[in-house]
């Protein structure tokens, strides 16, 4: 049996069977402008668009209509016990109620607020940034290679000297990079999941500071916005690990909050405030990485004094 959900204030009530559904509806407690959802629909509604679902047409008109007269909450008894009509057959055919709708996101696309709101700390927002670093980082490089090696073709065609070709191989790869990672960022963090694939991994989405999604302009702006606060030697990005909503400079700047992926929709208790398996494991081998780099340094630069000695 089909199980729904329905809005009373800013709670969410259920789930509960139809024959529920219909006894809350005849005794007034559901209106037709109640939202409602079930497992399936793609947001929540009102319950006078799914009349016609449940064949509720003429119990809806009539509470739309209490002038008539006629009384839709007598007989309890026969409901209550189980006896009255089931949808589609005897008089109650048009009777009440339609379901609840929502895929876990926003209610009718708008965000859902009066919740708790869990934000994105330094250690997520790191974990999620090396895992787009590793996605970015590769096709920049399989791009740029490809176009170098494209550059250095027509530069031997064409007799040019080869340091020139490298230097514009040198300046297209950057390029290539630069609009790789303006277009990552910006439409994944104006899609519809406020989120890139490594804030996807880690359950994380960027949002207005009210809930709502960003725009691909915001989106966009948010990225040149990155790189003001990489330039501030990324004291920027560390502000997210002390401001009161883990925004970093750029955020500030854009009106945005990095929140976990459940914020702002009707099923806030879902939120996470650990960091989570894939987080750890990230910043695990992250770190691991990060050692490695910094003794081949110190090794190069060991050598290089050695010999020079």
């Amino acid at each position: 049996m089909t199980e729904w959900y329905y809005a009373e204030g800013q709670q969410r009530q259920g789930p509960v069977p139809e024959q529920e559904i219909r006894q809350l509806f005849q005794r007034g407690q559901l209106t037709l402008e109640t939202l409602v959802w079930r497992e399936g629909m793609a947001q929540w509604a009102e319950l006078r668009t799914k009349v016609d679902e449940l064949q509720l047409q003429e119990l809806a008109t009539v509470a739309a209509e209490p002038s008539t007269g006629f009384d839709l909450r007598g007989d309890y008894a026969a409901i209550d016990n189980g006896t009255a009509p089931l949808p589609g057959t005897g008089p109650l055919s048009a009777s009440p109620y339609s379901a609840p709708a929502s895929d876990g996101g926003y209610v009718d696309g708008r965000p859902v607020a009066g919740g708790e709101v869990v934000y994105a700390g330094f250690w997520k927002r790191l974990a999620a940034y090396l895992i787009d670093y590793v996605i970015l980082t590769g096709s920049s490089m399989i791009l740029g290679a490809i176009a170098g090696l494209g550059i250095g073709g027509a530069a031997s065609f064409a007799g040019g000297g080869s340091s020139a070709a490298e230097v514009a191989g040198q300046l297209v790869g950057a390029l290539i990079g630069f609009g790789i990672s303006l277009a990552y960022y910006g439409w994944f963090h104006a899609s519809s999941g406020g989120a890139t694939p490594g804030k996807m991994a880690i359950g994380i989405k960027v949002v207005r500071s009210n809930g709502e999604r960003i725009t691909l302009g915001r989106s966009i702006g948010r990225y040149f916005g990155t790189i003001l606060s990489s330039l501030t030697l990324l004291i920027g990005y560390i502000m997210a690990a002390f401001t009161e909503r883990k925004q970093a400079l750029h955020d500030m700047l854009c009106d945005t909050v990095v929140v976990d992926k459940w914020a702002f929709t009707d099923q806030p208790q879902l939120q996470r405030r650990d960091l989570g398996a894939v987080a750890i494991v990230v910043l695990v081998l992250g770190g691991i990485g990060a050692i490695g780099l910094l003794a081949m340094m110190v090794a190069v630069i060991g050598m290089i004094a050695k010999m020079a000695s």
